[in-house]
């Protein structure tokens, strides 16, 4: 297809420069509908080069001090920060989410991923044991792994590709990085700024392309000791299976069917507008999204006739337009994907309250191509239903009733997924209780998305295998040894 000279065209960063690809393949503004720019497809050849350029950097930036690479990663940060807007506006207009969330959220938590690990790197200490009668000690010590791959996915992408990128570096890894090739645009832009912070060539090679090409390149090298991907479970199994061979160590941050479980003693002045930025925060593309709401029966219809009314108040339109609340979705086979979803959950005889397919939804003028949703809320669906079972990741979400806490513990945990949930009650021997037995690696109780990096994130089941934080993250891509020395 024919392309104006005003596309952007994006280019592979291997051992410290920008390398033409190839061939290369079109992204879209979900926006409009548009291509916007060319991102390269790139398979084994280029892979192979990435890893060869971080392998030669490895000695060298591993023997640095945690000191400086601390420093080094502060500045990057400063930089980000300092070209935060014009990341924004990218990250908007590549991801399709608004220009208020990319602001307030995506930008500022790349930086802030830099500026945690540099941080954090400084405060490690190892262990450390006596055995007197035997006239023995022993003590630990770690050491960084190598060149780390690292897969990030299309929702969050600076954000989540910082998340992996800062701690792998900050270890003393050099890294071979994929970005989504839906959202490759602030990845190329951090690139130009790597060595302005003083990162040595090869220390951040960044590969674009799909992944079945690009990423099982890397995943199947030899000389890649270490994946980390956030993603899809299907594509976690894929990565586990091709990396078999290997004895690959593995950190997967996989789907989520998140519950949040309100009680007829929730505070809902607190608890509505909270679920609803759960429900359909950046389009409902975050996998800690709520998409399975059980409310006690007593206050059931109360609480569906305010959140239905709520979520007909958000505004979606044009992501670079301030008070929009929803963006457009990633792709047209995403909002089609996401659009089935609805229309089983009506074959199947739930009601569709609000959004797809009961409200019109009327865009600009440029984005009448684009793929939007309304946000979108179903009652009275049946827990085997798909839409209770299976991922959704888009701005739709399932309002049931429940009876009994005991009821609805076992319901929350009846799916394959166990990543986050949210509990709703004023009772605090109540939410320790149900926090406990419910089958998640995160339970936010009262509030959602509170997040302290220090402590563990991941997911239980077929949400993910590993967890990441200071001390996970840490503990993920170093190699620990235990030194016995007798005296």
């Amino acid at each position: 297809m024919a392309h104006s000279k005003a596309l952007l065209v994006l280019e592979n960063f291997i051992g410290g420069k920008f390398v033409p690809c190839s061939s290369y393949i079109d992204s879209y503004n979900p926006s409009t509908g548009d291509v916007y720019c060319r991102v390269p497809d790139s398979g084994k050849e280029e892979v192979e080069a990435a890893v060869k350029s971080a392998k030669a950097a490895f000695p060298i930036w591993s023997s640095k001090s945690p000191l400086e690479r601390s420093q080094i990663l502060n500045k990057l940060a400063d930089l980000i920060e300092h070209d935060l807007e014009a990341f924004a506006q990218a990250e908007s207009k590549d991801q399709g989410k608004t220009i208020t969330f990319a602001r307030t959220v995506d930008i500022p938590r790349a930086v802030y991923n830099f500026r945690f690990f540099a941080s954090s790197i400084l405060h490690h200490t190892t262990e450390c044991t006596e055995m007197a009668t035997m006239g023995c000690m022993h003590y630990t010590s770690r050491a960084p792994v190598g060149v780390a791959g690292l897969i990030s996915p299309w929702n969050l992408p600076l954000y989540l590709l910082t998340w992996k990128i800062a701690p792998a570096i900050a270890c003393g890894n050099t890294v071979v990085a994929k970005p989504s090739e839906m959202t490759s645009v602030t990845a190329w832009m951090m690139c130009k700024l790597l060595e302005k912070a003083g990162v040595p060539h090869g220390v951040v090679n960044i590969v674009f392309g799909t992944g079945t090409k690009a990423g099982e390149a890397l995943t199947c090298h030899p000389d890649v000791p270490l994946i980390s991907f956030t993603g899809s479970t299907l594509t976690a199994q894929r990565i586990t299976e091709k990396s078999a061979p290997y004895c690959k160590r593995l950190s997967l941050e996989l789907g989520g069917k998140n519950p949040a479980i309100i009680f007829d003693d929730a505070d809902l002045t607190q608890c509505i507008p909270t679920t609803l930025r759960s429900s359909f925060a950046n389009q409902g593309e975050i996998c800690l999204c709520t998409s399975r709401i059980f409310v006690q029966r007593g206050i059931y219809s109360e609480f569906l006739k305010r959140f239905v009314a709520e979520a007909k108040k958000w505004k979606v339109g044009n992501p670079s337009d301030p008070t929009v609340d929803v963006g457009a979705l990633i792709s047209k086979e995403h909002l089609e994907k996401v659009r089935s979803y609805v229309k089983k959950a009506q074959a199947e005889g739930a009601r569709v309250l609000c959004g797809e397919g009961v409200d019109s939804l009327a865009l600009p003028t440029g984005n009448q191509k684009g793929y939007f949703m309304l946000p979108t809320v179903i009652a009275e669906v049946k827990d085997e239903s798909c839409c209770m079972q299976e991922e959704i990741f888009g701005p739709v979400t399932c309002v049931v009733a429940f009876d009994t806490e005991e009821e609805v513990i076992e319901r929350a945990n009846s799916v394959k997924y166990g990543l986050a949930a949210t509990v709703w009650s004023s009772n605090v021997g109540r939410v320790h209780r149900v926090a406990q037995r419910l089958q998640a690696g995160l339970v936010w109780t009262n509030c959602w998305l509170v997040r302290d990096l220090n402590l563990p994130f991941g997911g239980m089941k077929a949400s993910g295998i590993g967890r990441e934080g200071a001390k996970d993250s840490y503990e993920f891509f170093t190699e620990v040894k235990t030194i016995t020395i007798k005296h």
